[in-house]
């Protein structure tokens, strides 16, 4: 059903998305989406080094902070993380 889809079919998706939702909102829907990509990939980095963290160092009890943010300036999106104080920041 949907391996069929060619250049006019393509066309008309993309103006019937562009008179539904404005043509003034698009570039907002796109950069937030971009932003939300931005966060997962930030997420995701963040949980694989703090795995790999964890299983190489044991945990102390000092504990340093330091806060991920999602995206250069963007300081609503960021969120404090514990780490032990040996590890070298990156």
């Amino acid at each position: 059903m949907f391996g069929r889809l060619g250049a006019p079919e393509i066309i008309l998706i993309l103006v019937v998305v562009i008179l539904l939702f404005g043509a003034k909102k698009l570039p907002d829907m796109a950069r937030s989406l971009g932003k939300s990509a931005r966060i997962l990939k930030s997420e995701a980095k963040a949980m694989k080094e703090d795995g790999n963290s964890s299983s190489q160092a044991p945990a102390t009890g000092d504990q340093a902070q330091r806060t991920i943010q999602a995206a250069p300036g963007d300081v609503t999106s960021s969120r404090p993380v514990n780490e032990p104080s040996d590890t070298t920041q990156r």
